[in-house]
């Protein structure tokens, strides 16, 4: 049974897959700093963001934060639908390629092409030396989504359903 007070973090560093052909960038930089190289479609002021996101949001979705394990009510929602990005709407994921595991994130097999894209994580090596983590964010406005990790030998979107909306299927 999966301890259910394990860190994301720690979850990470045990399953993380290594990508050296991503690109490197500075162990301390922020998601803002990083993003600054890149012209996103989407771009507001630090003070543009801050209105529309609440703290916990900023947090994650700006300064590349995690949610904690099973505090959102995405990760064991089996609702049909689309899930978007929460800064800027982009359909980023449907819920047919949602798998949901016992780690209490969001998982998806895959995004819709060209929505997600990737990077090493900012916060550096991760726990156990097992190298740095994949960083996955929206392409149209940069926001951190979560990771992309290996789970039983398959790559998996581990994603902050914070940093994520959602749109019912109709029908």
């Amino acid at each position: 049974m999966q301890d259910p007070n394990l860190s994301r973090r720690a979850f990470i560093g045990s399953t993380v897959i290594g990508c050296a052909t991503l690109g490197t960038h500075s162990a301390t930089a922020g998601v803002e700093e990083r993003n600054a190289a890149f012209e996103f479609e989407v771009q507001r002021t630090e003070g543009e963001w801050r209105e529309m996101l609440t703290d916990e949001e900023f947090r994650i979705l700006r300064e590349g934060g995690t949610e904690p394990a099973r505090s959102h009510p995405f990760w064991e929602s089996s609702d049909e639908g689309t899930y978007h990005c929460r800064g800027c709407d982009l359909a980023l994921y449907d819920s047919e390629w949602k798998v949901i595991l016992p780690m209490g994130w969001v998982f998806f097999y895959h995004s819709h092409p060209t929505a997600v894209i990737t990077d090493i994580d900012a916060s550096g090596p991760m726990p156990g030396g097992t190298g740095p983590a994949i960083s996955a964010a929206c392409r149209r406005c940069g926001s951190h989504q979560g990771h992309i990790v290996a789970i039983n030998r398959e790559v998996l979107h581990c994603i902050n359903g914070t940093s994520l909306t959602f749109t019912p299927s109709t029908a």
